[in-house]
């Protein structure tokens, strides 16, 4: 399935039904007067937040959506029914926007939330409504009012506790795979991902989630490459696995390079706890490894992990360490954290 992190589309909540105009005819009843029902409520334009999805691609082949209109109100004091309504089922971590794609309408992170986008048009009132001491014979009902209409975008930001940094071939989708179930595409000719991933992993009997998204190049925040559109899946992410290939001719630079994006980026990306790791040392003979691992450590003021995802050297520290970030961030936000994050 591909993946699709944004969509434009068009909704649209039901017309209110129109009042109706009606008169009493009953036998011995000497004056009947007036008794036209109520139109019924227009139908609403929902949003919900369902299991089992992780792209917005749904909405790559229907854009429109329209609830329906609400039932005429008949005679009898018969008030029409309401429009059926209309739900949009989104993953979790969507955001809405409206059509500036900068305005947030909501924030969905959990299974089962639930937001109204558009609200569905009033009833009209029926004729018994406009009966007065000076008019016992109204002959008019009100029409129902119209529904909401716009466009709006909607975005996804995927939820996980881990986020894999780096450039392009850095050994992002191997970790992934080496630790988690997922299945990304890995092949021993340069190449970068294409969209993001998620996966598992599972440590000491506790399990969190890890996000790989594309590798960074120079100028990414510029929109050099396939820029730096996808960095908002690790906006919400715990703790960052920044990963430098020990094949890299100065690993100093090629970090300095991706941390120069994160701060481009913003949006607390360049804050966020940080894990560096010189990953596919397998490919490294002992001398290699520590003038590769000193350039790492002069770039980043503290002494990098190394691993192998090949060969499994190092995947389970850093596995601990991670589990310890995300442990500590999780037991620091718990009381609020869904209230802050649908504030977001």
């Amino acid at each position: 399935m591909k993946f699709l992190d944004q969509a434009k589309v068009y909704i649209r909540s039901g017309d209110g039904g129109a009042g109706s105009v009606s008169f009493r005819r009953e036998k011995f009843i000497e004056f009947g007067g007036p008794d036209g029902g109520d139109g019924g409520r227009g139908g609403d334009v929902w949003l919900e937040v369902v299991e089992g999805l992780n792209t917005l691609i749904d909405y790559r082949y229907q854009q429109h959506f329209k609830a329906k209109t609400g039932i005429h109100g008949m005679g009898r004091n018969m008030t029409g029914a309401k429009g059926a309504d209309i739900t949009l089922k989104v993953p979790v971590g969507t955001q809405v926007y409206e059509e500036d794609n900068e305005t947030l309408i909501c924030d969905l992170t959990q299974v089962g939330q639930r937001f109204r986008l558009a609200a569905g048009g009033n009833g009209g009132f029926g004729n018994q409504h406009f009966k007065t001491s000076t008019n016992q014979a109204p002959r008019r009902a009100n029409p129902g009012l119209p529904g909401e209409e716009k466009w709006v975008w909607l975005r996804l930001k995927l939820i996980a506790d881990a986020g894999l940094v780096g450039l392009p071939n850095a050994g992002k989708s191997t970790f992934l795979a080496a630790v988690t179930a997922a299945k990304p595409k890995i092949a021993d000719y340069p190449f970068t991902t294409l969209h993001p991933g998620l996966g598992v992993a599972r440590i000491d009997a506790r399990e969190f989630v890890i996000a790989d998204i594309p590798g960074l190049i120079e100028g990414a925040h510029e929109g050099v490459g396939i820029g730096d559109r996808f960095l908002g899946h690790v906006e919400r992410t715990r703790v960052l696995l920044h990963l430098v290939s020990a094949q890299e001719e100065s690993p100093g630079k090629a970090y300095k390079t991706v941390r120069g994006e994160l701060e481009a980026y913003g949006n607390g990306l360049a804050e966020k706890p940080e894990i560096v790791a010189l990953s596919q040392i397998d490919t490294l003979d002992a001398d290699s490894r520590k003038k590769k691992l000193a350039s790492l450590k002069r770039a980043t003021g503290t002494t990098p992990m190394m691993i192998s995802a090949v060969t499994g050297e190092g995947v389970e520290a850093v596995l601990r360490a991670l589990m310890a970030e995300v442990q500590s961030a999780r037991v620091e936000n718990e009381p609020g954290e869904a209230d802050e994050r649908w504030q977001r």
